[in-house]
């Protein structure tokens, strides 16, 4: 977690200088913080001194940080601006908050704390011809939620990374969503996508990224678009869409785009609202899935959406996923499991493994 790039929130959530926000993971806290100019950054929320958070609030607008524990202070730019009864040979300057790395994506905000991070620019140019229509720096938080598991974040991403459990324990998902059988994609169904997809404005009608691991740079990026079965322009009970259109689009395509980007940050956008998943470990068998959605930033709530209609079809397949990822956990506890192979839809899962052992420096025997 300490060697990837992380998705940890959108610049909705700090408009104006001095708002946070903080985002934790593990044992890690991060402090997210717009300053007085402007600019956004990153910072450890660890006190200099003895240790202590810095800031125990999740979000807010603040003038300084001042550590609740002997009230060392520090601006929005990290630096120390008090501590008292200190040697006169104290040096304030090289005592300022740890710094981490943050980058911007389209309004996405992505952090690593790695000493040298993995190569995310690359990545982002690949993504950026396909993603600008949806004007993704234009949204605004619908909803959000947590689904606690009592198990390993890993297995939460492997469940993310395949749709071959899908047919059988995703039932609202299935009757709109054609990945959950490959088979159904039938070329009358891709026609019908590309045709959407160019009246709703976007260029880049039936293209992909599928190479999920990249070898002369050290990002994974993946995207693609995949049609919606007939009567559903969106993710939704009825098939209707939800919401004003995202960014630029004309007109509903009738699909939904996968977008991962770091092997932990994995997105859907539809034509009227964003999903985002991550999976937050907090132990070793203990994982917070969290989903946030999102609108168009002007959409207002009670006219233009409702949030609980937004969320439902995620939120019910998330706690389908909280069921099943739970019940994975408890038989692999087993001294006798012994993992089978992968399907050929479970491929997702072989990219992640592939992912995982690069970053710990393991060459993988996966092809």
């Amino acid at each position: 977690w300490n060697q990837t790039w992380i998705w940890v929130g959108h610049i909705c959530q700090i408009p104006n200088p001095g708002d946070f926000f903080r985002f934790d993971y593990g044992p890690e806290s991060i402090l997210v913080v717009r300053n007085r100019e402007g600019i956004v950054s990153a910072f450890l929320n660890l006190c200099r001194h003895r240790g202590s958070r810095v800031c125990v609030e999740s979000s807010g607008n603040k003038s300084v940080f001042s550590c609740p524990y002997h009230a060392w202070t520090y601006d929005l730019d990290g630096q120390l601006r008090m501590a008292k009864e200190m040697a006169t040979c104290f040096d304030k300057k090289t005592h300022g908050l740890l710094k981490v790395h943050l980058k911007i994506f389209q309004g996405l905000i992505f952090i690593c704390t790695a000493q040298d991070p993995p190569d995310i620019n690359k990545a982002i140019e690949m993504l950026s011809p396909l993603t600008l229509p949806f004007r993704l720096e234009r949204l605004k938080i619908a909803n959000q939620k947590s689904y606690l598991v009592s198990a390993n974040w890993k297995l939460a991403v492997e469940n993310y990374m395949e749709c071959y459990h899908c047919a059988a324990a995703h039932k609202e998902y299935s009757r709109s969503h054609s990945l959950k059988d490959p088979a159904s994609i039938t070329s009358d169904l891709m026609t019908s996508l590309y045709d959407a997809s160019k009246m709703a404005g976007l260029s880049n009608t039936n293209v992909s990224i599928n190479g999920v691991e990249v070898e002369d740079y050290d990002m994974d990026v993946y995207f693609a678009r995949y049609p919606l079965y007939s009567g559903y322009q969106t993710g939704s009970e009825n098939g209707e869409i939800l919401a004003p259109l995202l960014g630029d689009l004309k007109r509903p395509f009738g699909g939904a785009n996968d977008l991962q980007l770091g092997i932990q940050n994995n997105f859907l956008i539809y034509s009227d609202y964003v999903v985002g998943y991550r999976f937050i470990p907090f132990s070793v068998k203990s994982t917070d899935m969290q989903v946030v959605w999102y609108v168009h930033q002007d959409a207002k709530e009670g006219r233009d959406y409702n949030k609980n209609d937004i969320s439902w079809l995620w939120h019910l397949t998330s706690l389908d996923d909280e069921r099943i990822i739970n019940t994975n956990q408890e038989g692999i506890n087993s001294f006798h499991f012994v993992p089978g192979p992968l399907s050929e839809m479970e491929w997702g899962i072989r990219a992640f493994y592939i992912s995982y052992l690069r970053a710990l420096g393991v060459r993988s025997g996966f092809s």
